[in-house]
């Protein structure tokens, strides 16, 4: 099954644009909303849309992982990187959502 995708507020709001664009399901945190919501907001609500989340802000979502692992809670994967220009982004994004599944990333942590 394909990753359906949320994108953080910290990152590109274009990038869901492109993605979809290439026939990815992708929103990004302006165009639902939710702005300025908190990291665990935003983690919440892309577990309750079944999606994975794609954030540059690395070390709170390590952190929320970490929890939800301790906890024993799912999510459907978080994809992080350091904060990169929109081309590198989309680049790093676009192959990753090409080589992987969201069942196969449930759970997990990925760093582009």
């Amino acid at each position: 099954m394909n990753i359906s995708l949320f994108l953080d507020e910290d990152v590109h709001a274009e990038l869901s644009i492109a993605l979809r664009k290439r026939g990815f399901d992708v929103l990004h945190a302006q165009e639902v909303e939710r702005k300025g919501k908190t990291d665990d907001e935003q983690l919440f609500y892309a577990v309750k849309e079944h999606r994975s989340l794609f954030s540059f802000n690395v070390k709170d979502f390590v952190l929320l992982h970490n929890n939800f692992v301790r906890n024993d809670t799912e999510h459907f994967g978080i994809l992080l990187s350091k904060q990169r220009t929109f081309s590198e982004t989309f680049i790093l994004l676009l192959r990753f959502l090409q080589t992987h599944s969201q069942g196969e990333i449930k759970n997990q942590i990925h760093f582009l």
